[in-house]
């Protein structure tokens, strides 16, 4: 995961970059311009910008407006600066703040843009005869040794890809390795 520390002091963002990376984040660089922030992003397909408030070229909210879509904004700043409703893409964590509310808030954040990612991959339209042989194979498996109908089967297959965000032939080949 992309991840970009910004802040106007330097030191502020070594210091927050210095709390990621012991929590086992991966910070990629440390910023003290917006300008700086824009050019490493729009490389990116996506990440997150762990961002103070104001920079010497502009505020979080225009930065906001610049960056790509794909890229999510951890706004640190006080209450005082605080009084709009929150941009898209943009999170919000007072000042002063607890390590462990960076750290969950950030890990949410991770989490969601790679339910993002796996959402947005494309989808097969067909599958090939041996991918539906694998796929079949592995209901009869379930069906035998777990007593299932065909319908049961073909959900659990179904159910299971969903929850582990990987598509049923895939699913379907842990199947057969775990039975």
């Amino acid at each position: 995961m992309n991840i970009l520390v910004a802040f106007s002091k330097l030191e502020d963002g070594k210091n927050v970059r210095s709390i990621l990376m012991r929590s086992g984040f991966r910070v990629l660089s440390v910023c003290n311009t917006a300008s700086q922030v824009l050019s490493i992003c729009d490389e990116w397909d996506s990440g997150i910008l762990v961002s103070g408030y104001r920079f010497a070229d502009m505020v979080y909210a225009e930065l906001r407006e610049c960056l790509p879509s794909a890229i999510d904004m951890l706004l640190l700043t006080s209450p005082s600066h605080w009084t709009e409703p929150c941009p898209k893409g943009v999170v919000y964590l007072p000042l002063p703040l607890k390590v462990h509310d960076l750290v969950d808030t950030l890990e949410m954040m991770v989490q969601a843009q790679a339910r993002k990612k796996r959402r947005s991959r494309p989808c097969s339209q067909g599958r090939t005869r041996e991918e539906q042989a694998l796929i079949d194979q592995a209901k009869h498996l379930l069906m035998e040794r777990n007593k299932m109908s065909e319908t049961e089967a073909h959900r659990y297959i179904q159910k299971c890809s969903m929850d582990s965000g990987t598509n049923m032939v895939e699913t379907a080949q842990m199947v057969m390795s775990l039975l």
